[in-house]
């Protein structure tokens, strides 16, 4: 007999009975539950990759955030009490959800600005400075020595949007770009009196991270070590963490028993991102669930199918035909199925993190071009578990 006649009377024997609206939705059902688990595992990586990654998205939320001591009615006026110690320091680095902690130096000797032209106005100027690596983005001439007049600055994008919205209306000042405002010049006296040292200032980048003027740590360390009155703090009164998780309880709890103070608005922040994970996390739980009940419908049919086909098999059998033959002719009817739905489930989200991709870029926000391994070691995961149970099923079903 050939092979072909051979593939017909199996056919018509085994599959006879077969009642293909009742397969198509199986797979259908299998279809949309692989598929909505790999989206929820596609959603949590690309989520953990835009707060944790190495693009480090940190606009999205606050991993980064400034402390400092509240002042109070009994540490009024008293030298010293809002200023961070070594020892406080190095506790804090051991506070839960804290990664990494950068200290806030600010200037203690006075620092003077101008500018003149159409805005022509003149102030006090309090600077500080951070390491880099707490930095959003560090431009490429963000750095100073002794002796250069050149002094670039960062400033806050908040500072940006008062001068725009609140101070230059009231003062009929115009309006500023972010690209103009780094055109500007500004002259900067650093130092008391006769002693003051000229420099020529320019704003290079905007900081959505730190609301202070920020210039780099050696013109701070250069300035308070030149300018600086004897005794004055060494100390910072303000530090930047870096943390995994800055809404959790024990970190919030740690901060209310030390009297640390820090941006409200960080913290509700990164509360929306909790709950961003226990909205994600529900729904893999639930796509998980429908993926396993429609695995298992789609395993039932397959054990219906063959006992409907009992007296076929038993003619087979009576025929010279092993239960191994019969079972392997089974598998590679039913398994393309199981790995051509799983196929169509990964093209799918694919096609979905190329969409999101080109949706998100426009907003600053950099997700890869295609699937984390997460998501592929999901979608093998899921491959391989329901192929092994529709082939112990068939074995099961034919023995």
């Amino acid at each position: 007999m050939s092979s072909k006649i051979q593939n017909v009377l199996l056919r018509k024997l085994l599959l006879q009975t077969q009642n293909k609206g009742r397969l198509w939705a199986a797979v259908a059902a299998l279809f949309t539950g692989a598929t909505l688990l790999m989206l929820a595992v596609l959603l949590w990586w690309n989520f953990q990759e835009l707060l944790y990654g190495k693009s480090a998205n940190d606009s999205l939320g606050a991993t980064f955030i400034t402390i400092g001591k509240q002042v109070t009615n009994a540490t009024m006026g008293k030298h010293g009490a809002t200023l961070f110690s070594e020892d406080e320091t190095k506790a804090l680095s051991h506070a839960p959800q804290v990664i990494s902690i950068g200290a806030i130096s600010s200037n203690h000797f006075p620092v003077y600005a101008m500018i003149g032209g159409n805005l022509a106005f003149s102030t006090d100027l309090p600077l500080e400075s951070v390491p880099d690596s707490f930095l959003d983005k560090i431009p490429p001439d963000w750095n100073w020595s002794p002796g250069n007049v050149y002094l670039p600055i960062i400033i806050s994008t908040q500072f940006l949007d008062i001068y725009n919205y609140v101070f230059a209306p009231s003062q009929g000042l115009p309006q500023l770009s972010a690209g103009s405002v780094k055109a500007i010049s500004i002259t900067v006296k650093a130092g008391p009196g006769d002693h003051a040292e000229t420099y020529l200032a320019h704003v290079v980048g905007f900081s959505d991270r730190i609301n202070a003027v920020l210039v780099p740590q050696s013109f701070i360390d250069y300035g308070n070590g030149r300018f600086a009155t004897p005794g004055a703090a060494k100390m910072p009164s303000q530090l930047i963490l870096k943390t995994r998780d800055p809404s959790d309880a024990a970190f919030v709890a740690y901060l209310q028993e030390h009297n640390y103070n820090t941006n409200a608005q960080n913290l509700r922040l990164s509360k929306l991102r909790s709950v961003v994970n226990v909205v994600v996390t529900a729904t893999g739980v639930l796509a998980l669930l429908l993926l396993g009940i429609s695995g298992l419908v789609f395993v039932l049919f397959i054990e219906l199918t063959i006992a409907r086909a009992k007296d076929s098999l038993l003619l087979l059998l009576q025929l010279g035909y092993s239960p191994v033959f019969l079972a392997r002719y089974l598998t590679l009817k039913f398994i393309p199925m199981v790995v051509g739905t799983m196929l169509a489930s990964g093209i799918i989200v694919s096609v979905v993190q190329l969409a999101a991709r080109h949706y998100l870029q426009p907003g600053g926000l950099d997700v890869s071009a295609f699937p984390g391994a997460p998501v592929w070691l999901a979608f093998a995961t899921c491959t391989t578990l329901l192929v092994v149970l529709v082939v112990r099923a068939i074995q099961k079903s034919i023995k």
